[in-house]
């Protein structure tokens, strides 16, 4: 079999499985959020907590528990890292410097899983299994709770309440999130990643010496950082580490487990609407990204320039041979049209084009099908600037879902969409005009600026992914990658749950013959021309400094 045509039937063999899995697990989140009853174990919690899970939150309220949750957690995170020298568990390691505390702090809160050191050398078990995987779940529940506030916007009407946090929060973990991770961790201690709390050992003699190895909770990290589109690994080498993704099936069912979620999320959006074609148009807009840019990825990796690469049968470099192009291709896709930043492979090492393909997949929002719950909100502020352009086109007061997009409205979407940009470009330029920063460049001319343009894009967009060849351990990176990972995520957060509490203040304006048809083919397609034609008029002239460059002239 030719390993083209082994990379095509993975990705119909991933396809299958998302779909069989997409009717069940949407149906199954929109009861989830939607229901009534609270178990036991949720109200301890709301106990705990001092929460009133009965009680309904205005947009400003359920936007003040988001952001004290998150702000307790980098402080509990950042003191966990402080004082890891002085705990039990912690494997030998020193406490964390103060600058790459607070960015592996904001990196986790913030559900981008940035990395500026090797995790086998530097966490013990009580950080990466008390604070990091604590907050791969609780990171990404956020995520969905702000998404599901913004469906309420939506689905309600003549009330500013979006629901509560506290049990959007809870609910997202314990009944969701918690769940598939159960299985999914068997299923990868099935096929050989690791699951122990063992110390530091040797293995092996090598020249120079032997080479040292710790274990650790490592099945049950993993499939959380890949179901909740974090993507901070246990190891340097992340998902190309064998003891993280040990064979082709592990890796298959890993970007299955990053997608599953995302996708799935838009059949809970029409559930919750009461529309469900609603729901299939926002999931078309998606996958017609996805696979386009996968394929085009695909392409590029597979086409031959030259006899080492036709002997290879592709771009081999930087990729694990277990993989192949195939597999890596379709997981570099993946993560970074998601926020989950895992790596099975170095972007750095892919083709000009194909490293500028993953760039472009966290510029353009990361929505196709995007974060856990960020996806879905970050979607659903493109439909409405989409409906917005109609309405200019035709004369006609833009509505979508029955509300109408007023001023308020398209002035938060515009916010929203301006943003993460604003962090990337100004972070970027002030990077490359500085002298210090740009010593950490292994490389020099447009691709060692794709590495810096790649780490600003990845820590404004929560992505988390690395380009490979930047050297991100300075005071500088530590705290400039940190700042844009905390605004990139919050500050769209305060704007979509504004966006939310608006649309929830509104009655709904009924249908009439003028109306534009948002669960059609023609919406799907004005969708998906406004999210490119936004994106590439907003980051055209980096791309053309960097990877387009780079790409063109090899």
């Amino acid at each position: 079999m030719s390993p083209v045509t082994a990379g095509v039937l993975q990705l119909l063999a991933l396809i299958s499985a998302l779909a069989l899995a997409y009717r069940p697990l949407g149906d199954y989140m929109a009861r989830v959020y939607s229901s009534e009853r609270h178990y036991r174990p949720e109200k301890w919690i709301y106990r705990a907590v001092g929460a009133d899970p009965s009680a309904s939150m205005r947009w400003p309220a359920y936007l003040r528990g988001v952001l004290a949750f998150s702000a307790v957690s980098v402080l509990f995170l950042y003191a966990l890292q402080r004082l890891q020298g002085a705990l039990p568990g912690s494997l030998g390691f020193v406490s964390i410097d103060p600058d790459q505390a607070f960015n592996t702090a904001a990196s986790f809160v913030a559900n981008t899983n940035w990395q500026s050191y090797y995790g086998e050398q530097a966490m013990g078990h009580v950080v990466q299994t008390g604070g990091l995987a604590v907050q791969n779940f609780v990171s990404a529940a956020v995520g969905m709770a702000v998404a599901v506030a913004l469906v309420r916007g939506f689905s309600r009407s003549r009330t500013g309440e979006l629901g509560n946090f506290w049990t959007d929060l809870v609910r997202g973990t314990l009944r969701i999130l918690l769940p598939i991770a159960v299985i999914g961790a068997v299923v990868l201690v099935a096929c050989g990643v690791i699951q122990n709390f063992s110390g530091i050992h040797e293995v092996g003699q090598f020249t120079g010496g032997a080479q040292q190895w710790n274990g650790g909770a490592v099945a049950s990290q993993e499939v959380i950082k890949e179901l909740g589109t974090n993507g901070g690994g246990y190891f340097n080498a992340n998902s190309a580490h064998p003891f993280e993704n040990p064979t082709p099936f592990s890796n298959l069912f890993e970007i299955f487990l990053i997608l599953l979620i995302p996708f799935a999320l838009t059949r809970t959006f029409g559930r919750m609407v009461g529309n469900l074609r609603q729901g299939y148009a926002i999931l078309a807009t998606m996958a017609t990204i996805w696979i386009g840019f996968t394929a085009l990825m695909m392409w590029t990796e597979f086409a031959h320039h030259g006899p080492a690469l036709d002997i290879a049968g592709g771009a081999m470099e930087g990729k694990e041979t277990r993989f192949g192009i195939g597999g890596s291709s379709v997981f570099a896709v993946a993560t970074t049209l998601t926020s989950t930043g895992a790596v099975n492979s170095f972007h750095s090492s892919y083709t000009g084009l194909g490293g500028g393909i993953t760039m472009l997949g966290m510029q353009l929002g990361e929505i196709a099908p995007g974060g856990v719950g960020s996806g879905l909100y970050g979607m659903l502020v493109m439909a409405v600037i989409a409906v917005f352009i109609a309405g200019l086109m035709v004369g006609r007061t833009p509505e979508y879902l029955g509300k109408k997009i007023g001023t308020r409205q398209i002035k938060l979407a515009a916010c929203y969409i301006l943003i993460t940009p604003a962090l990337v470009l100004c972070f970027t330029a002030v990077a490359m005009a500085l002298p210090t920063p740009a010593d950490s460049m292994t490389n020099s001319g447009a691709h060692g600026f794709s590495e810096i343009l790649y780490a600003y894009t990845s820590g404004a967009n929560n992505n988390g992914s690395a380009f490979a060849g930047l050297n991100a351990d300075t005071q500088w990176f530590n705290t400039t990658i940190g700042i844009a990972m905390l605004l990139g995520r919050f500050l769209p957060i305060v704007f979509v749950l504004a966006l939310a509490g608006s649309l929830a203040e509104q009655h709904p304006v009924p249908a009439t013959a003028g109306t534009l048809r948002t669960d059609k083919p023609l919406y799907a397609g004005l969708l998906v021309g406004t999210i490119l034609i936004l994106t590439g008029l907003t980051y055209f002239p980096a791309l053309a400094l960097g990877p387009l460059a780079e790409g063109l002239s090899s």
